[in-house]
């Protein structure tokens, strides 16, 4: 077997956690090929190394002095080198970062250090082969992916390889120059190791052991998420809830890998596994409930709308023309209602509205700001009847007002709109109806 272990900044954030990092991999020999993330945040207070590093670049970019930023820089990894025993020296590496930010060689060089030096303290530290993310991770010249490149030559590099430490977050344009993936972006690293591997299992180590059925900041020890699938999760990283970088999905769904998120800290834990289909039920009907406020529903109204061809194009094209994108278009006879993020919708809220008068002739125009929306989803909703009835029933009980709800052909989610006051409400009282008191 093969698995590619991927370990996020608060895995790495010091020599301790380092060790306990030596420990997961040594225990398991088929975790032949590491994937690290920049050092992390070591207590609440302290900085992450790529904010130290973004920092300390936008002195160099600014011509003025960043040897103080860069000096406190090197101390987090002689911490860590000095708390690991190790005889390394990363003396030729900072001058040549040094040199590199003088010359502005650009912020995401700049980040993109974090992950390459600790990744070269990783292969130290655990005798694996070093790789530059930079020669096996490719980018075209405007910035995208090179999937098929990146596939050919990393699988083939890999190849020649028992194991090796492949830095997470950037990869390298056709000329050489350092390009990074969003934040978070160790996670997608790690998923295209996986698929140029062909591995078993991709395994995400973190500081949570897996997914939580809703938002710990708003229910008190929520359960956890034995197993979900790909379309569940894609639903809820949608909708706001936040283990694994969205984008980390695809190469490793394509190749029916699975995922395994772990907790650094709780080795012994299970955690989330994340598969494409699964005969497994849920412990519950849902396998989650996520959310996010800021929306607002445009509501238009119009006789014998449904008869008129191509109204709901005409309406979509007006927020197209000034570039807002819609969340959910639910619409009844004479009804269409458009739900988009209040904020990128205010300034532009009047052009809007001007369009879609002189486009569609509507009968009126309405408008409410303020609003949250829900997605409730789960596999198990298919075989389950009254769902939409429970969901309603529990939120009623706790006198709250649904404003909408969708739900898709797939039976997997089931959105809900409430007020931003509401919010949390509706997701205690949808968690309670379904996993507390399972009515």
């Amino acid at each position: 077997m093969a698995k590619v272990v991927k370990f996020g900044g608060s895995s790495l954030a010091s020599a301790e956690q380092f060790k306990k990092v030596g420990d997961i991999i040594r225990a398991d020999k088929d975790r032949r090929y590491v994937v690290p993330s920049a050092p992390g945040k070591r207590y609440k207070e302290d900085t992450k190394v790529t904010d130290m590093l973004y920092g300390c670049y936008a002195l160099a970019e600014k011509d003025m002095d960043f040897s103080n930023e860069l000096s406190a820089i090197r101390e987090r990894y002689e911490e860590i080198i000095s708390g690991l025993n190790l005889k390394l020296s990363l003396d030729r590496e900072f001058d040549a970062i040094a040199k590199n930010f003088t010359d502005k060689a650009g912020s995401d060089y700049a980040a993109s250090r974090g992950e390459y030096l600790n990744g070269i303290v990783m292969a130290e530290y655990l005798g694996f082969e070093f790789i530059d993310a930079a020669s096996v991770i490719f980018f075209d010249d405007e910035g995208a992916f090179d999937a098929d490149k990146t596939n050919n030559i990393l699988g083939s590099r890999l190849s020649e390889c028992e194991n090796a430490v492949i830095p997470g977050f950037y990869g390298s344009y056709c000329d050489g120059r350092v390009k990074t993936f969003s934040r978070g972006g160790s996670d997608v690293t790690g998923s295209i190791v996986a698929k140029a591997v062909k591995a078993d299992v991709y395994e995400n180590w973190t500081d949570v052991s897996g997914f939580l059925i809703a938002d710990p900041r708003i229910i008190d020890n929520p359960q956890g998420i034995d197993t979900i699938t790909y379309k569940e999760l894609r639903e809820l990283s949608y909708m706001g809830a936040s283990v694994l970088h969205e984008d980390a999905i695809f190469p490793v769904r394509k190749e029916g890998i699975p995922i395994n998120i772990r907790n650094t800290n709780m080795p012994e834990d299970n955690g989330t596994w994340i598969v494409g289909s699964t005969c497994q039920k849920s412990r519950y009907v849902i396998t989650g409930i996520a959310g996010k406020k800021g929306f607002c529903a445009i509501n238009i109204e119009k006789d014998m709308m449904n008869s008129e061809i191509g109204f709901g194009r005409k309406v979509l094209q007006v927020f197209e023309e000034n570039d807002i994108s819609f969340e959910h278009v639910p619409s009844g006879i004479d009804t269409m209602t458009v739900f988009v993020h209040q904020d990128e919708f205010a300034d532009k809220e009047q052009k809007v509205v001007a369009g879609i008068n002189r486009s569609c002739s509507p009968d009126s125009i309405d408008i409410e700001s303020d609003l949250a929306l829900i997605a409730v989803v789960g596999r198990g909703m298919k075989s389950a009847r009254g769902t939409a009835g429970r969901i309603f029933s529990a939120l009623a009980h706790s006198k709250i007002n649904v404003k909408m709800i969708d739900q898709g052909s797939s039976e997997l989610n089931i959105i809900i709109g409430v007020t931003n006051d509401d919010f949390e409400d509706a997701i205690k009282a949808i968690y309670d109806i379904f996993v507390l008191t399972r009515l």
